[in-house]
């Protein structure tokens, strides 16, 4: 049986990962250039927004794994006589695809008998996190590492991620708007509207007003899954705003008349870094069991 390896962009617990078996390589969080500490080990998820919202003078920067990071990851199992299918955040956003490529590439010639598979999620936090879930399910209905990835890269496809922002602020501190853009839009109560597309994140909408805001994302997914609900996996995902996740949750449950299985995720540094506290997320993916082309081919 293969071993499942994802780095943090997935946003699983500790809990979780061990709970299905899946091993996680964290990305680092660095404060002052020099001390990079090890998400969900050095640092954890909320102490690290707390601190965000605390230091507004703070700029801290996110770095993916090593090639390193990973060779440490895959050896043990690659000792063992285990396969590796390893998941990561989209390789528009991050080096950690191509940090997982090289420690791959470096340890086929020790071990020439194994298959190590990377994966390109061209997602991002509760997105990948999805997909990830979607592996396990195939994992333990018994499909062969070559099946498992093939069909992920199907469901790839149909993964659709929107958030919006709490603030411009963190996208000022990351350089991604300037400061009169953030400051006009924090007065004005601006709330983007953000989807991530072919790897990458785009703006959907600028509306003013959390609750606009709110209001739109709870219509776009009610509309996007009206017709098809049935076959999606769905997931709800928040910074430090646990209280409106839910009720986002509810309210679409009650909208589409279904129940999400998927916890409230807490969104990591990975993505969270430049979208701040008080962000909220929702993403879908097709199960991986209603693709009809699997079902023929099972």
């Amino acid at each position: 049986m293969y071993k499942i390896i994802s780095d943090g962009g997935c946003d699983f617990t500790k809990a979780e990962a061990e709970k299905y078996g899946v091993a996680v390589v964290p990305f680092y969080i660095t404060f002052d250039g020099e001390t990079f500490l090890k998400e969900g080990t050095d640092i954890t998820t909320d102490d690290y927004f707390k601190r965000l919202i605390s230091d507004k003078g703070l700029h801290p920067k996110t770095s993916q794994p090593s090639p390193q990071d990973y060779i440490d990851m895959y050896t043990p199992y690659l000792k063992a006589g285990r396969d590796i299918l390893s998941l990561t955040i989209s390789s528009k956003l991050s080096g950690s695809y191509a940090s997982a490529t090289l420690a791959a590439d470096m340890l086929r010639e020790d071990f020439p008998m194994r298959t190590i598979t990377i994966l390109d999620s061209l997602n991002v936090c509760i997105g990948q996190g999805l997909i990830l879930h979607e592996i396990i399910k195939m994992r333990d209905a018994g499909y062969n590492l070559e099946k498992t990835v093939k069909t992920a890269h199907k469901i790839i496809k149909t993964t659709h991620v929107y958030f919006t922002l709490d603030t411009l602020e963190y996208l000022k501190r990351g350089g991604r708007v300037g400061p009169t853009t953030a400051f006009v839009g924090n007065i004005l109560g601006l709330r983007p509207i953000l989807q991530v597309e072919n790897g990458q994140v785009s703006q959907l909408d600028n509306v003013r007003g959390k609750a606009r805001a709110l209001k739109l994302m709870e219509e776009a997914m009610i509309a996007a899954l009206s017709g098809d609900k049935e076959s999606l996996n769905l997931s709800v995902g928040h910074i430090l705003n646990q209280e409106e996740a839910l009720a986002f949750k509810t309210n679409t449950e009650n909208a589409l008349g279904i129940k999400i299985t998927n916890p409230i995720t807490k969104v990591g540094a990975a993505i969270g870094t430049h979208a701040g506290p008080g962000a909220l997320a929702f993403a879908y993916c097709r199960k991986f069991d209603a693709l009809i082309e699997l079902k023929e081919a099972a």
